[in-house]
């Protein structure tokens, strides 16, 4: 099974091994982990569950068996593949590399550069825990509307994975300004009360534009939507429409 694929990718790998995309070259390398499925999915999701290739293999085994189609011992595969990274190759400074702790200046220049050269809108949600230590990331992509859009119940999933004391939500706007849009103040919103749900602590909701970046918390509007979708609020009706 798969064979023809798998035939098809490996001679890209002999004759353009620098053009595969990295999804491509995780590909390949789980199929010494699960030689009889097709690790494509698997590929993609370990990606959009941590953001990179480094993410991916910086990843300990108990956040990597949260992702779909992962098991222990692809989760110790990959673990020990990405330990071995590590010894190899000294560690490098990259612009690319996810900041270890949020902080919003940080996280302005991460993302304008992982965002820079993107033609579709997506949103990554980053859990911290209580020292702001960035734990995990989630990225959702949208490629048919141009719009990322994230259930709430993906959401509430991806937090009782992990747990973590904060989130921070990020998106990139391609093509227009950073200015939120309506339909960015009523998911903001709707992220608020589903951390408030589950006992996290929404820190912002950063958006990158072509005139620069966003951030409900600076500009104040992250505490008023916490004031007005407050627990008090919910309960007796009080709440903003």
């Amino acid at each position: 099974m798969h064979e023809g694929h798998r035939k098809r990718i490996m001679e890209r790998l002999d004759g353009e091994g620098g053009r595969l995309q990295d999804h491509e070259l995780l590909e390949i390398l789980l199929f010494g982990a699960q030689p009889r499925k097709n690790t494509n999915p698997v590929a993609h999701a370990l990606i959009d569950a941590f953001g990179s290739l480094s993410g991916v293999f910086s990843a300990p085994v108990e956040q990597l068996v949260t992702v779909e189609g992962v098991g222990v011992s692809t989760a110790r595969y990959l673990r020990c593949v990405g330990l071995l990274f590590e010894r190899v190759k000294p560690r490098e400074e990259d612009s690319q590399q996810m900041p270890s702790a949020y902080s919003l200046h940080a996280f302005v220049q991460y993302l304008a550069e992982r965002y820079r050269s993107l033609s579709v809108e997506v949103l990554e949600l980053f859990c911290t825990d209580s020292r702001g230590n960035v734990k995990a990331v989630k990225k959702f992509t949208s490629y048919d509307s141009g719009k990322a859009n994230v259930p709430a119940e993906e959401v509430s999933r991806f937090l009782a994975a992990h747990r973590p004391d904060g989130l921070v939500v990020a998106h990139n706007h391609p093509d227009c300004t950073c200015k939120p849009s309506a339909q960015d103040d009523k998911f903001t919103v709707q992220l608020q009360m589903c951390c408030m749900m589950n006992n996290v602590c929404l820190r912002d909701h950063v958006i990158t534009g072509a005139d620069g970046t966003y951030s409900y918390f600076l500009v104040g509007r992250l505490e008023s939507i916490k004031r007005d979708f407050s627990m008090d609020k919910i309960m007796t009706g009080k709440h903003i429409e």
